[in-house]
């Protein structure tokens, strides 16, 4: 089957997302990020079935994202923050330990798009994308501008068709 067929059979999906939020400081009110995962997804008419701002926890949200996954409700995760390398950043290692399929070209062509934005600072990425109990789960940085170049390049164009292929 041709690429534009997947994604013409994929074209009427809905997709029902879930937003986290990884910060020690910012607030539901403070969080530019979040917001802006929920207004991308909503104008491309997917739903918000969930949003949870959390502290940089790793048990914390590795029992979040176990039941996010595990949930009829929820077709894709979307994490950001957390994914740098300071201390506090261990988004990445638990989003790992979860994914049963990875998606590396995400994270590589995230982070070449960035590099075409940011230049050579993009390394500190480690954004990544993958599959976890049958979910998408895609951990972004927690920068607004990161957000925006992630969904609007790679996981709104694509976002339909992974689903779709997910539930064949």
């Amino acid at each position: 089957m041709a690429y534009s067929d997947h994604l013409r059979d994929a074209k009427e999906l809905n997709v029902r997302c879930a937003i986290v939020t990884l910060s020690d400081t910012r607030t539901p009110e403070t969080d530019k990020s979040g917001q802006r995962i929920r207004q991308l997804l909503e104008s491309a008419n997917h739903i918000v079935a969930k949003y949870q701002l959390i502290p940089d926890d790793p048990e914390q949200l590795r029992k979040l994202l176990s039941e996010l996954v595990a949930s009829s409700d929820i077709d894709a995760v979307i994490t950001n923050g957390g994914t740098g390398i300071s201390r506090r950043d261990t988004t990445i290692e638990v989003v790992e330990s979860l994914l049963t399929q990875t998606l590396p070209g995400f994270g590589e062509l995230f982070r070449m798009l960035s590099y075409q934005e940011i230049g050579s600072g993009a390394l500190l990425s480690r954004a990544v994308g993958g599959v976890a109990g049958g979910k998408l789960v895609f951990a972004l940085p927690g920068s607004t501008g990161a957000v925006e170049l992630a969904m609007t390049k790679l996981i709104l164009p694509e976002l339909k068709h992974l689903v779709h292929e997910l539930r064949k």
